[in-house]
């Protein structure tokens, strides 16, 4: 057999390449659409809308509320201290209300119920003279306490009111005002209970007192003794007991003006800190 051409057999091979070439491109485009169908349709992204325009809102320093400064640790304790200051003036009055007697009608709180007294005649006048003497006697006791409860309530109270700012504010002469303040407060109401038992316990010990009880004990009422009465005793307790809260204030008083002096100390060191930099900058 005789072999065709070399030209015709280079140029069959081109032709056959061609369609092999068409071939694998319809195959290939067959399998590009097959692939996109399983796709969503794409769809050409539009332009980005302008930006909304936005206000800036200024920003808004937090500072701590009066509630906040006040109920320190430092204002609860001074805040305890004018609630026990507030039971010390009640026990005081409760306890000239008791020891008053049941025939005195003068003085703070006395009363009068003769309706059930079993005393008559000459010996409820005689009663009656030894509750006034009595009461008379512990007047001072009752108008000291008073005034002294009263008085140092009322200054706890506006040291609270004044603490509504941080201590870092608040002037110097404030705060050790506060701590001398509470520092007295505690070594006087210690010395004030000790006064007032003992002036208490010398007006029971009195023969006025001594008659008072045998007259009320020889007619059924055996309450009524020489001795220190609960409510004296109250007076003593919550006493005692705001004298600790004046000290534990004393104390938290002191921590708190250390810590303002750290406090100016540090900032001053910062503005020491920032002195050279400005200098730099205004150099260059």
């Amino acid at each position: 057999m005789s072999r065709p051409p070399r030209a015709n057999r280079e140029g069959h091979r081109e032709r056959n390449g061609e369609g092999h070439r068409e071939r694998n491109g319809e195959h290939r485009h067959y399998r590009d659409d097959d692939r996109s169908s399983s796709r969503p349709p794409y769809y050409p992204r539009e332009a980005d809308p302008p930006p909304k325009p936005h206000r800036d809102v200024p920003r808004v320093e937090h500072h701590q509320s009066t509630c906040t400064n006040i109920c320190s640790r430092r204002g609860i304790v001074l805040i305890c201290s004018v609630l026990t200051n507030g039971l010390v003036l009640i026990c005081v009055v409760a306890a000239h209300m008791v020891t008053s007697g049941l025939s005195s009608a003068g003085g703070l709180g006395g009363f009068s119920i003769n309706s059930n007294f079993n005393l008559q005649g000459t010996e409820l006048q005689r009663v009656r003279e030894l509750d006034a003497q009595y009461s008379q006697m512990r007047a001072p006791g009752i108008y000291g306490g008073i005034a002294f409860s009263l008085t140092l309530g009322v200054l706890s109270l506006l040291f609270v009111v004044a603490g509504n700012k941080p201590p870092h504010l608040m002037s110097r002469r404030l705060l050790y005002g506060a701590l001398v303040f509470q520092a007295a407060g505690a070594l006087a109401y210690v010395v004030a209970v000790g006064l007032y038992l003992h002036f208490i316990m010398g007006v029971n010990a009195t023969e006025v007192c001594e008659q008072r009880e045998r007259l009320y004990a020889r007619n059924g009422y055996t309450w009524m003794t020489c001795d220190v009465s609960g409510a004296d005793a109250a007076v003593a307790l919550f006493g005692l007991i705001t004298a600790i809260l004046y000290a534990a204030g004393t104390v938290l008083t002191v921590q708190t003006i250390r810590g303002v002096r750290r406090y100016q100390r540090e900032a001053e060191r910062r503005q020491d800190r920032a002195r050279p930099l400005r200098a730099e900058t205004t150099a260059v």
